[in-house]
């Protein structure tokens, strides 16, 4: 095949030029409709009990999540100036389309009874701007007689209050959201300046909409980034303007291949898939490199272009397909995690990965072959003094002193062992953004004042029409709330138990201390005056905790960001609780059975993070898995020893220990985002492997010689390009330390480390596993025949070569 392939390139080489030119123009054309999703990453997949519970939660009750949270501190709110200027703020902002309501404090409504009519009254207790300091200290008076926006849209121990801005549901997930929140912003910073006062700002639309606006920037600059960094690498090395042309050629197609794959196969840029297209520069170079470095180390030996671009597909192209296809299964595996994210990222980048080794293998020698063969100034870099000594070092090191070599590698696991022991598996809903983000400190104004601002939702379902408004299950939902308070991590409850103290309070003439929960000939009357009620504004709230049938019902609940692990011991102990309080009977003292059971789940998107990021760190641990077993079953194709097979994978799994104690040590945690990591690097590190010992059985099968000094040979012949890949790789990888979010600066930084353990492994750790075991290692059971064909000089024989013309 390999033969076929080679005569191919080198005979149809306009014709491969004229079809490339057409594929970018054409990938140019589908990148152009590329766009960036709006939409929250769906981790969990549709099957998954939690999701199904979240999606009738949103079915019955809408989105929760939907709510922009502009706070404020000052002693002197309540001046007529601010609060007028507060006042217009909120009238503005409901004007901006998208916006669905605006909540603050100069925007109340209260509840009075009307006798005669038997009625509430549902009116705003403020109407426009206020025209005396008299009247607003009135009104003052009003508002913090009202407990129920006590915790919600005021605190008066710290002289706080928030503005709660809800989006329409089409505009929060679509493109229009990164327009609304910089209007909303400058709208309140313009407050803030007139006012000597700080805006706060939190609510999950906001930080969406941060993290898209980030994730927009990034990829453009992370490009740039890439290209600058590998052009620069490729100079140092070659120092040859042409090579590096070409290599970058073959990487840009590479890079808009991949944005076109993305529209064509129906995805939009996530935080994942905007990576795609540097990843793949970074990837590519190295196939790039190898292949230019066969080039020009084989025309050096015998000055015969012909054969010089034969071997650089035949020889490199082979060790090269092996090598792209165990990367692309690092990529591949999280198809497995049946997360729609990662499920997206991986086919696109193990798809874009192969397709880019493609571009390499039929441009780059389509190219050289219209060229002048290379001068000696290019080839400076094959047999400089310092890359040749280098190379005769590490021949030295694994020829003398295997012994040191192996105290080292056991001494550096041992110690990784141990911080391995330190790893947690510990997530936050914005753990990614950089934490001297003002978000953060934002997130730690609304924890300390209001409890947080993170979704938690309560569904009730009380097995009966209209059984939300028995007395039992008005009174389980009191006693739940009281339960809730004794945590500091969860906000004031709204649910319709605060609706009915609200209603009570209004009963009694506005008395605060009637803020309570009525008894049951007090909530008898208080229902009759209710359901004379017909005010829209009321009904809308009331639709948002109670559904058409008035089986359904919510507690609504804010809280902090606590982090997974706490998160986790906070649910196992209040679902107990909860179970017990809806679903044992205190006077009979049994559990309920049958219609008098209640039907309670926990949900929202507190709970949909906890769950996704338990999912993807279960998922990405057994994709590791399957990485590394897939990736065997590569090498059990090329290496039909069992023995062969454990040296090849110990070398890559190595590296794998080694930078998860790291992670330990350094108190990174596992979590999804850093969890991907591994088989990343394990399918990239794979690639040294591959070169390393399909070189060194070709010499043993060829040139009939020692173990020894075949491993010498291979040190010398692919030493070089595996030490300018795992550089360049590196240094490719290295630029996501740029990022501002804690996960993709995580890859920047443990990949590189990663890979350049695992290359050193497989140029010092791969070849001591050769000699020490060469007593136990025949020649035939590295030679024999494999299930894959990788001998080179079996698919192109020597005299094929001379008869070779380019035409």
């Amino acid at each position: 095949m390999w033969k076929f392939i080679t005569h191919f390139i080198l005979r149809n080489r306009l014709a491969i030029i004229i079809s490339l030119s057409i594929t970018a123009l054409v990938m140019s054309y589908f990148a152009s409709y590329t766009t960036i999703t709006w939409e929250f990453p769906k981790i969990l997949p549709q099957t998954d009990t939690t999701y199904i519970k979240y999606q009738e939660f949103k079915n019955k009750f809408g989105e929760d999540g939907t709510v922009l949270i502009i706070g404020i501190q000052d002693k002197d709110f309540f001046q007529k100036e601010k609060y007028n200027a507060w006042d217009q703020l909120a009238s503005d902002v409901k004007k901006i389309d998208g916006i669905q309501e605006v909540v603050s404090i100069s925007r109340l409504y209260n509840l009075s009874k009307n006798d005669s009519l038997e009625k509430f009254e549902f009116k705003p207790v403020f109407t426009g701007p206020v025209q005396t300091q008299e009247k607003l200290d009135s009104i003052k008076d009003v508002v913090l007689n009202l407990p129920f926006y006590e915790g919600f849209i005021y605190d008066k121990k710290s002289n706080s209050t928030v503005m709660a801005i809800t989006f329409n549901k089409t505009q929060l997930n679509s493109k229009a959201r990164l327009s609304i929140v910089p209007k909303i912003k400058e709208m309140a910073d313009k407050y803030g300046t007139t006012f000597n006062t700080e805006i706060h700002y939190s609510g999950l639309p906001f930080i969406r909409t941060i993290v898209a606006t980030m994730v927009s920037t990034e990829m453009f600059q992370f490009l740039g980034l890439a290209l600058l960094v590998t052009i620069v690498v490729l100079l140092i090395f070659f120092k040859n303007w042409q090579a590096v042309a070409f290599s970058m050629l073959v990487v840009l197609l590479g890079m808009i291949t991949s944005f076109g794959t993305i529209y064509l196969m129906g995805y939009q840029i996530t935080i994942l898939s905007g990576l795609i297209p540097p990843l793949i520069i970074v990837i590519g170079v190295p196939n790039c490199i190898f292949l230019i470095n066969t080039y020009f180390s084989d025309y050096l030996k015998h000055g015969n272009q012909a054969r010089a671009l034969t071997r650089m597909i035949s020889r490199a192209g082979v060790s090269l397909f092996f090598a792209n296809v165990t990367t692309s299964i690092g990529f591949y595996v999280f198809v497995f995690t049946h997360s729609k994210i990662l499920v997206e990222f991986g086919r696109v980048a193990a798809l874009n990965v192969m397709v880019t080794y493609i571009f390499s293998m039929i441009l780059l020698p389509t190219i050289y072959s219209y060229l002048k063969p290379p001068k000696s100034k290019h080839t400076k870099h094959v047999e400089g003094k310092r890359s040749s000594g280098l190379l005769l070092f590490i021949d030295r090191l694994v020829q003398k002193q295997r012994k040191a070599i192996y105290f080292t590698v056991v001494l550096l696991c041992l110690i990784s062992a141990y911080g391995l022991t330190k790893l947690k598996a510990l997530g936050y809903v914005v753990d990614d953004l950089p934490k001297g983000d003002k978000v953060y400190s934002d997130m730690d104004f609304f924890e300390e004042i209001y409890h947080g601002v993170l979704p938690f939702e309560i569904s009730i379902d009380t097995k009966k029409e209209k059984g939300v408004f028995q007395s039992r299950t008005i009174y389980k939902i009191h006693k739940l709330q009281k339960m809730l308070a004794e945590y500091k991590e969860f906000s004031k409850p709204l649910s319709i138990v605060e609706a009915i103290k609200f209603s009570n309070q209004a009963y009694h003439e506005g008395k605060r201390k009637f803020y309570i929960l009525p008894g049951a000939a007090d909530l008898k009357q208080i229902a009759d005056y209710a359901s004379n009620g017909s005010n829209p504004k009321k009904q809308d709230q009331l639709k948002a905790f109670i559904d058409s049938t008035k089986r359904y019902t919510r507690v609504s609940i804010q809280m902090a960001d606590i982090g997974s692990i706490e998160m986790k011991k906070l649910l196992a102990e209040i679902k107990p609780k909860i179970d017990s309080i809806f679903n044992f009977n205190y006077d009979n003292k049994m559990w309920e059975t049958g219609d008098n059971k209640f039907d309670v789940s926990l949900t929202g998107n507190s709970l949909m993070f906890l769950k996704g990021n338990d999912y993807l760190v279960k998922n990405l641990i057994e994709s590791v898995g399957i990485a590394i077993f897939l990736i065997t079953l590569v090498m059990i194709s090329l290496f039909a020893s069992i023995r062969m097979i454990f040296i090849s994978i110990v070398p890559s799994l190595i590296p794998l220990l080694i930078t998860a104690g790291l992670m330990g040590y350094l108190g990174i945690n596992l979590k999804p985002s850093t969890i991907l990591i591994f088989s990343i690097a394990f399918g990239i590190a794979s690639d040294g492997t591959l070169y390393f010992l399909t070189k060194y059985r070709h010499e043993l099968k060829n040139n009939n010689l020692t173990i020894s000094k075949a491993v010498s040979i291979s040190i010398k012949e692919v030493g070089l390009s595996m030490i300018f890949t795992a550089i360049i790789l590196a240094c490719g990888f290295g630029i996501f330390t740029a990022s501002t979010f804690g996960g993709t600066k995580a890859v920047g930084f443990l990949i590189p480390v990663t890979l350049i353990f695992a290359y050193a492994s497989n140029l010092i750790l791969l070849p001591s596993f050769l000699l020490s075991l060469e007593k136990y290692i025949t020649k035939k059971e590295i030679t024999e025949k494999p299930l894959f064909e990788v001998d080179q000089e079996e698919i192109v024989k020597e005299d094929e070569y001379k008869d070779l013309k380019i035409e």
